[in-house]
């Protein structure tokens, strides 16, 4: 049965991880079972790092505590704005290594380029077998926002591969992602503040703002310096910045662009409710991945109407859209209740424990030592903690401590 097994259970559960959430100290006492590299994904207008800010962690870098702590781990940049099929497409040459293949099909439907970049990779011997254990070099992924959705589309990808892609391309030219080989090189997955039913915010902005919205929230992390070294990864749409091209030029054009303003192959329409139905049909929880989600709040509901405002806690970069989700309710094409009121800055809680809309994925509560394969196994809400500052994003707070727990999680799964 969908959705999480009793309400009781649930708020059992919040209660005991609203302060310490996964953090917990028996929580380091799972014993160690694989040494799985970790790869982390970042969402919507996301980086690796820019200027010496990392976005996982900014004031303190997460990637490098976790190394220090003996978790290897790679930090990935895919398309900040780009739709989550191009984004796994991206992620996938960044892990394993080689060319970008967006897919004959896809690429032809949303008139792109096929190919895009070439990389090294930073583990080519993902999914090779082991011959000291024979079994499999898997990884884990930990998707930020709409990093979740990214992993998700890459799971799916790699052990059902693409009926259409396959029609379309002769077998000499298919990329192995789209094989359908049923490639079990995933062990776990873990999203945080993802929308893996889309966002309400998405109604409050038109969707050829979200780019506008997204340089301000950049212009915030780092000013004008940052947008003049950030990588928009538009290769595939022949938006590249030219040699000598100031960035303002460079920007209005990708703001101009008729791609941006009319394609569905973007991330203004996964990010969206009804984008994110229609991921959730084909994209679903894998029978052989762990799945793990973690959500965060930052807001308070109002005595009398039950609407939710921003807390005091909650960066005012986010009030206005935390003010819209608050209140926002819509029956098509997406049913939005009330129960998607409370948010964190820009993703309801409700929609971050894993996907509903047009899923038929499971959601269960998380037993320490006792996670459920193939299953959401939801890890409670944080309290006080808004879409950035749950990755240490423009906020004081140091999340070094919740992300070597996220580690330790993933490194006991069954090896």
């Amino acid at each position: 049965m969908k959705k999480i097994l009793s309400a009781a259970m649930v708020l059992i559960l919040a209660a005991s991880l609203v302060i310490i959430g996964p953090a917990a100290k028996a929580e380091s006492e799972l014993p160690r079972a694989n040494d799985y590299p970790i790869v982390f994904v970042h969402g919507l207008a996301g980086f690796d790092s820019i200027m010496g800010i990392p976005y996982w962690g900014g004031t303190y870098n997460i990637s490098e505590f976790l190394r220090t702590n003996g978790y290897a781990n790679y930090v990935a940049a895919v398309g900040p704005f780009s739709s989550n099929w191009d984004r796994a497409c991206e992620l996938y040459a960044f892990i394993k290594g080689g060319t970008v293949d967006y897919g004959k099909a896809h690429s032809e439907k949303y008139g792109h380029a096929r190919y895009g970049r070439t990389y090294p990779g930073v583990y080519p011997e993902w999914g090779e077998t082991d011959p000291s254990t024979g079994k499999i070099k898997k990884i884990h992924l930990i998707g930020h926002s709409m990093g979740g959705q990214t992993v998700r589309t890459l799971a799916q990808l790699l052990e059902n591969g693409c009926a259409e892609e396959i029609a379309a391309t002769d077998a000499g030219e298919l990329s192995p992602l789209f094989d359908g080989r049923r490639k079990s090189w995933i062990s776990g997955i873990l999203t945080v503040s993802s929308p893996h039913d889309g966002s309400s915010a998405a109604y409050a902005v038109d969707k050829d703002k979200i780019l506008q919205q997204s340089l301000l929230f950049l212009g915030t992390i780092g000013g004008g310096n940052f947008l003049g070294l950030y990588d928009f990864y538009f290769d595939q749409w022949g938006l590249v910045k030219q040699p000598g091209e100031s960035c303002e030029s460079f920007i209005n054009r990708v703001k101009t662009s008729k791609a941006w303003q009319t394609s569905r192959d973007l991330a203004n329409w996964d990010l969206r409710p009804e984008g994110a139905m229609e991921l959730n049909a084909w994209v679903k929880a894998q029978p052989d991945i762990y799945y793990f989600s973690q959500t965060g709040t930052c807001t308070y509901p109002e005595y009398f109407t039950g609407r939710h405002y921003p807390s005091a806690k909650m960066n005012p970069l986010f009030w206005a859209l935390s003010s819209h989700i608050g209140s926002y309710t819509r029956t098509q094409p997406v049913n939005i209740t009330s129960a998607w009121w409370e948010n964190d800055g820009l993703v309801s809680v409700v929609t971050a424990n894993g996907p509903h809309i047009g899923s038929q994925d499971e959601i269960v509560p998380y037993v320490q030592g006792c996670p459920q394969i193939g299953k959401w196994n939801y890890l409670g809400t944080l309290s006080d903690t808004d879409h950035t500052s749950i990755v240490g994003l423009l906020s004081a707070k140091d999340q070094r401590p919740l992300f070597l727990s996220y580690a330790k999680l993933l490194s006991s799964l069954p090896n």
